[in-house]
């Protein structure tokens, strides 16, 4: 993720206000201006993918049906790697992801139409590690979580199985711990694989559910779950623990404040990915779609999903980059 905007002298300008470890209140940057619709803009759109994106892109299609009455947009959500076969074979148009193309994704894309996919970053998400609400435990390390959910330890520290060794006193001490993630067709699964366990391998006792929603709920049910999905997805029967990046650093729990400032660590961006040809630019539709959700009406959408919205020179250089 690009931090080079994630200054702590500049969060006041992000529009986030009151922010504390119980309670985010975000706003949208008051400098994203409000979409203006076109004239001549029918048809109908197309999206699959992200399944952390699912919710997101259901509203930001009904805010564009309220835009634009004669226009239909069908949303799929199974998950990031579902994106660029549907990008690439044509039956989508918009690929949302959780989580950057890999190289062999871009390189298939590339195959076919001669230049590379485009990548239009619409909202930043704190990939949060919930437990069940009554759990006590405050916070873990990154180390800690890979000795958790990873069968290779790359880490370095030992297995961790029980909540005692995670640091949990008292009747805690002995109970094992319940895992519950996300398949491999999910860019949460491979985002979480690659800055936890550093591309190691899950244990075979993680709980695969299909949906972020799954996991959660698997999480309110089983009092001694841990499980990991977008902030978005947070609900009052799970808690969002605070993460430190090394063993003995400071833990930051995923606030929009801590997500803005780089501070905590498993902060990313979410994205749309289009067909975009660089000689001809994008299908009129689709570029509409994109330019609703950069603008103050899309975002505003983010923070009613849960995700804290982009600051507006991150909505500046992506409309620079669209047109």
């Amino acid at each position: 993720m690009n931090r080079n905007w994630l200054a702590a002298a500049a969060i006041a300008a992000f529009g986030v206000i009151g922010i504390g470890v119980a309670e985010n209140v975000v706003v949208v940057d008051p400098a994203i201006p409000s979409y203006k619709p076109v004239s001549g803009v029918s048809g109908s759109l197309s999206s699959v993918g992200s399944d952390t994106l699912n919710n997101l892109m259901t509203l930001w299609s009904e805010e564009f049906g309220r835009q634009y009455p004669g226009v239909a947009v069908q949303v799929e959500g199974k998950g990031s790697s579902t994106a660029p076969p549907a990008l690439i074979s044509g039956t989508a148009q918009l690929g949302p992801m959780s989580r950057d193309m890999k190289g062999s994704e871009i390189d298939q894309f590339e195959g076919k139409y001669g230049y590379k996919p485009h990548r239009v970053r619409v909202a930043v998400d704190a990939l949060a590690v919930f437990v069940n609400k009554n759990n006590p435990v405050k916070s873990l390390s990154l180390p800690q979580l890979d000795a958790i959910f990873s069968k290779t330890q790359r880490h370095g520290l030992d297995e961790i199985n029980t909540w005692g060794e995670a640091g949990v006193e008292g009747a805690w001490g002995t109970s094992p711990i319940s895992l519950y993630g996300r398949n491999s067709a999910s860019g949460t699964y491979g985002f979480f694989k690659e800055f936890v366990l550093k591309n190691g391998d899950y244990r075979d006792t993680v709980k695969e559910q299909p949906g972020s929603a799954s996991v959660v709920q698997s999480v309110s049910a089983d009092k001694l779950g841990i499980g990991y999905s977008g902030i978005g997805y947070a609900t009052s029967n799970v808690r969002p623990i605070a993460l430190a990046k090394e063993e003995g650093g400071q833990a930051f729990p995923p606030t929009a404040e801590n997500a803005y400032a780089g501070n905590y660590p498993l902060t990313r961006f979410l994205y749309i990915y289009v067909n975009r040809d660089p000689s001809k630019g994008c299908d009129p539709l689709v570029r509409e779609f994109i330019k609703m959700v950069l603008s103050k009406e899309g975002q505003e959408g983010v923070v009613k999903d849960g995700y804290y919205p982009l600051p507006a020179q991150v909505v500046e250089e992506e409309l620079k980059a669209l047109e």
